[in-house]
């Protein structure tokens, strides 16, 4: 029977030594990223960059008793970014503009750049061309024209991203629905102004 020897040891495989020392500088890594990045949020205290309503006017509204409609608005929507050490960017801007449901026209605008702590106003003249509504638009605007205040929505999205130097990003997904209401008679807002996204 062979006889054991009690000073003998078991090495360790360098495979698992290997491993051990991989997943170590893995731990390290993440450990730093995550100080780096909460460090990066201290010093720079990163703001949500999104777009509000600022003006908005009915400058024209064409309707006849067979249901045909045309308007011109004027819009402004004001790009925001409150950061005071970065800049922000917005791209894929686009809303949607309808009379009880029905698009009335479509705004939208290239990829633009918003410095840090500053706005940028995107100024837009919306005619439509001449829409036909159906029963319930008609009644629905009928009933406005009595009323003198007549409703439209607008909604969209932007992206937007948060931006420090050419290696550290954040990105986010701005959406604005906002009710807009004019007084027909004259033309002026009476509603959705200071209207904001909201980001996610």
């Amino acid at each position: 029977m062979p006889r054991l020897d009690p000073w003998r040891r078991d090495r360790t495989s360098p495979l698992v030594w290997l491993v051990a020392i991989v997943c170590a500088a893995l731990a390290v890594s993440v450990i730093i990223a995550g100080i780096v990045v909460f460090a990066i949020y201290m010093i720079y205290q990163p703001k949500i960059p999104y777009v509000h309503i600022t003006y908005a006017n009915l400058n024209k509204l064409d309707y006849d008793q067979s249901g045909l409609l045309a308007v011109e608005l004027a819009l402004t929507v004001a790009a925001e970014n409150d950061n005071a050490k970065a800049g922000a960017e917005f791209s894929d801007l686009g809303f949607i503009l309808q009379f009880h449901g029905i698009e009335i026209a479509e705004l939208k605008a290239d990829k633009f750049d918003v410095p840090k702590n500053s706005s940028l106003p995107l100024n837009y003249l919306v005619p439509s061309s001449v829409i036909p509504l159906d029963q319930g638009a008609m009644e629905e605007m009928d009933s406005a024209l009595k009323q003198d205040k007549v409703s439209f929505s607008i909604n969209g999205q932007a992206r937007t991203r948060w931006r420090v130097g050419i290696f550290l990003s954040v990105k986010f997904l701005t959406r604005l629905s906002c009710q807009l209401q004019f007084a027909p008679s004259n033309g002026s807002s009476i509603g959705g102004i200071g209207c904001s996204s909201k980001s996610h």
